[in-house]
């Protein structure tokens, strides 16, 4: 299943969408923090007949990166709903995000009509200590993946060659990581990097780190059907996830309707691409 690649108008510009699949109900899909649409790939071909899926490239990543600033996740939330608009009514609509892309789901929703809010891995406020430098935090949680988006490297090959033995992909590689890889390279063939902008990375990650309140009350305000899909491990493959059981609980015990999912063996990054939890999320994405 190819995607047919499109654009929408967005304030500032225009904005990279893929449509993959051609049936009539839709999932409009968010991508993560340094990501680009190509990460929804592997759940897209396993879809049911009669569904499609939709991604965009959020401002600042992928073909929509000279998108202008300022960022933040209530742009891409503005940005979302707008290419949400331009597939049909929200109300047949599932709206799916993962990681960052969660966060932008839940503020999407909010207060909205969508047939079914799903949220991969994230979506749920992070706990930060009192105090905290919100860039301390961030270098601490990503910053493998922002020093990734200030090298370069010699081809194309060579970035393959980098994600695979990134400790989410070692053991767990595929066709569909390798599209993901190869649609975010840019560049000259001497000096490939990332298409993601460090600048809008960084702004995403402190409001996201700094705005728990107003991400609770999105979560709060959903008055779609919500469910969370979590990976037991988290960005480097450790033991700990993105959204650990505690954080969860705490969120069930407050949002009652909230179905919650632990998505067996498989990591942050893994539970889009593994083809064996591609094939869950699809499921529970159509269900």
């Amino acid at each position: 299943m190819n995607p047919v690649f499109g654009d929408v108008e967005v304030p500032g510009g225009t904005m990279r969408v893929a449509r993959f699949g051609t049936g009539p109900r839709v999932i409009v899909a968010v991508h993560g923090i340094t990501a680009s649409l190509m990460s929804w790939s592997g759940v897209a071909r396993r879809l049911p007949a009669g569904w499609s899926l939709v991604a965009m490239d959020l401002r600042g990543r992928g073909h929509s990166a000279g998108l202008p600033g300022p960022y933040g996740l209530p742009r891409h939330a503005e940005d979302v709903n707008l290419v949400a608009r331009s597939v049909g009514a929200e109300s047949d609509i599932v709206l799916a995000g993962h990681s960052m892309g969660a966060y932008v789901t839940a503020l999407a929703a909010a207060g909205r009509d969508y047939a079914r809010v799903v949220l991969i891995d994230g979506g749920l406020p992070m706990p930060t200590p009192a105090g905290a430098d919100p860039d301390a935090v961030l270098e601490a949680t990503l910053g493998p993946a922002i020093e990734r988006l200030r090298r370069t490297f010699p081809g194309a090959d060579a970035y393959v060659d980098f994600f695979r033995a990134h400790p989410a992909f070692a053991d767990a590689w595929n066709e569909a990581a390798e599209e993901y890889v190869r649609y975010d390279a840019s560049g000259p063939e001497d000096a490939v990097r990332s298409r993601a902008r460090e600048e809008a990375v960084r702004q995403d990650g402190r409001w996201m780190l700094t705005q728990g309140e107003a991400i609770g009350a999105a979560l709060h305000a959903i008055a779609s059907p919500l469910s969370l899909l979590r990976a037991p491990r988290g960005l480097l493959n450790q033991p700990v996830g993105m959204m650990p059981d505690e954080l969860a609980a705490v969120w069930t015990a407050r949002l009652p309707a909230l179905e919650d999912e632990v998505v067996d063996d498989c990591n942050h990054y893994t539970i889009l691409f593994d083809d064996r939890c591609a094939a869950l999320l699809a499921d529970r994405l159509t269900r």
